[in-house]
């Protein structure tokens, strides 16, 4: 038995050891990019060679000297990113704990509605959903990205599948000492949903600080601008400026890194219970 077990260990590390040196590749090419000129990038592009000759710290003291607007662009992608990913997971969390929880008419037909929108691509919405945020006057604001996905199909799909493999006689032991409805959701079932908020909050999260195409649709004043429509503006046909973007794109993986690592044993947790819940 422990031969085998050994063995089995054996065979993960050469599947998964070369693998994830793979994966790597390009978060090491990026690196090494980020520390050699912009003209480097145009001539050899992205690249494994680590040449000390052209390598430098230019790139990172003209990112942080405060010459470049990259920073309002990473702390307007970092407020609006933590501000929609805490309210689609609550409303979303809630949505999915109506369908898990309770009966009533048209439950059935909501549900399917839910699963018909995950089918759609986002695409498809786009100009109705521009006409919309246009007609409600909600152009230019925040308020137009944050709205759109706050009850996210996907997140409320798992979060209703995980849910289903909460015991119902936790809520029935709430009902019995007097808590309300809201006081069971807010003290007894949001508690022990923290693995799938970590699993969701995750994957939210990426979204929301890769989003580019609808912010990009809806906002105009480079104020306001989000760090994947800053990067985007450094390339122009009058000039592109891949000193700032090389080392800013590299710059801005460091965010969802660190939140991954914080959460990995959360988000592992998560994504495993919501994958058998039935």
């Amino acid at each position: 038995m422990e031969r085998s077990a050994r063995l089995n260990k054996i065979l993960l590390l050469v599947l998964f050891v070369p693998l994830s040196l793979l994966v790597l590749l390009p978060f090491y090419a990026i690196a090494l990019a980020s520390f050699k000129p912009g003209k480097e990038l145009i001539r050899y592009g992205l690249n494994l060679k680590l040449d000390f000759s052209v390598m430098s710290l230019d790139n990172y003291t003209f990112l942080f000297s405060g010459n470049n607007d990259y920073f309002t662009w990473f702390f307007n992608s970092m407020l609006l990113t933590i501000v929609q990913v805490a309210l689609t997971l609550f409303i979303s969390a809630t949505v999915a704990y109506g369908f898990s929880a309770y009966e009533f008419k048209g439950k059935t037909f909501l549900f399917i509605c839910v699963l018909m929108i995950m089918m759609v691509p986002f695409e498809i919405l786009l100009l109705p959903l521009y006409r919309l945020i246009f007609n409600l006057g909600l152009m230019n604001t925040y308020s137009a990205i944050i709205l759109p996905g706050l009850a996210n199909a996907s997140t409320i799909f798992f979060f209703r599948q995980y849910l289903l493999g909460v015991p119902r006689e936790m809520i029935a032991a709430g009902r019995v000492d007097g808590a309300s409805e809201y006081g069971i959701y807010l003290r007894l079932i949001l508690p022990v949903m923290k693995p799938a908020f970590a699993a969701m909050g995750i994957l939210n999260a990426m979204g929301s600080w890769n989003n580019l195409l609808w912010p990009f649709m809806v906002l105009s004043n480079p104020a306001k601008f989000t760090l994947p429509i800053g990067l985007k503006t450094l390339l122009t046909p009058y000039g592109n400026n891949y000193d700032l973007l090389v080392v800013g794109s590299f710059f801005s993986i460091i965010p969802i890194f660190i939140l991954f690592v914080m959460f990995q044993k959360y988000f592992i947790d998560g994504m495993t219970a919501g994958a058998v819940k039935g």
